[in-house]
């Protein structure tokens, strides 16, 4: 009798854990909202990120076109960033650099997301061998530094803005793999994960039902904080001149192209370097937020 009542009270809390997901989700929806420096930093993030794929919409200014006797202008109603060294719209070409370099880090994390999420899931969910064999690798591939990877992805593949962004995400694999796993071997040990097994549900339901619905959480929060570390190492790769060709303009390259005016114009070098660290430090504080939240 009492086997029956357990059985009974483990398959209620599994038919009532999707309400509760979404009750749960409500209510931290509006504990976000709540927050002006949330919601500050997620209009940052989504202006930076439409202007990525629509800059035109924010200026009128054409980004390659040249006019010497506008050059090292400081920054102005006219030319709210100033222009650089040939005379060209430095605001305008910060939004186009946005284009190469969000793109550059969205694809990174695509990578990163998807392979650690295989890797993680198999490593958690299946264990034994695998699980050991999966671990080793990643544990091997963070004791390479992130950077030093990166440049030899880089020298391989050849220089542009596609093998920067393989380069990078190959680095973010190996924070999605461990993190994935540790959520999944928490939640795979729950009631309602056992009880959904008890009840017949296959592994590939269960998992795909109960699982990784319940693991996203800090997945997604690992997520947008690895989005503003690979806008960094995008960044810091074109500043190296590993990035696009000139005169495309990237975040990195269009820091790197002031250097040489940083007494006379620090502008050319500062404003699109500030853009940058705004649009990381927003980044970091919505996913330190996400993880304030779900505590």
């Amino acid at each position: 009798m009492v086997q029956t009542l357990t059985t009974t009270e483990a398959v209620v809390e599994v038919l009532s854990e999707p309400y509760a997901n979404t009750r749960r989700t409500g209510s931290r929806l509006l504990r976000l909202a709540r927050r002006p420096g949330f919601v500050l930093a997620s209009l940052l993030v989504a202006f930076v990120i439409v202007a990525a794929f629509a800059p035109t919409l924010f200026t009128d200014y054409a980004p390659y076109a040249t006019a010497p006797a506008e050059r090292l202008r400081p920054p102005s109603g006219a030319h709210l960033f100033g222009t650089d060294d040939v005379g060209r719209d430095l605001w305008t070409r910060t939004l186009y650099g946005a284009d190469l370099t969000v793109k550059a880090a969205l694809i990174a994390i695509a990578i990163g997301l998807g392979a650690g999420l295989v890797l993680g899931v198999l490593s958690g969910f299946l264990g034994g061998v695998l699980d050991a064999l999966i671990m080793r690798v990643v544990d091997v591939q963070l004791a390479i530094p992130g950077l030093l990877l990166a440049l030899s992805i880089v020298t391989a593949l050849g220089f542009g803005t596609i093998p920067v962004a393989i380069a990078v995400g190959v680095g973010t694999v190996p924070g999605f793999a461990r993190t994935t796993r540790a959520e999944v071997l928490r939640v795979k040990t729950l009631p309602y994960v056992e009880a959904a097994r008890s009840g017949g549900g296959s592994w590939p339901r269960v998992l795909i039902r109960h699982v990784l619905p319940n693991s996203w959480g800090p997945v997604l929060a690992l997520a947008v904080l690895d989005f503003g570390t690979a806008i960094i190492a995008v960044a810091a790769l074109s500043f190296l001149g590993f990035g696009a060709a000139p005169p495309r303009a990237e975040w990195g390259s269009l820091v790197s192209s002031g250097r040489n005016f940083l007494v006379t114009a620090p502008w050319v070098s500062l404003l699109p370097g500030a853009m940058v660290a705004l649009t990381v430090l927003a980044l970091n504080h919505i996913a330190h937020t996400l993880r304030e939240v779900r505590r």
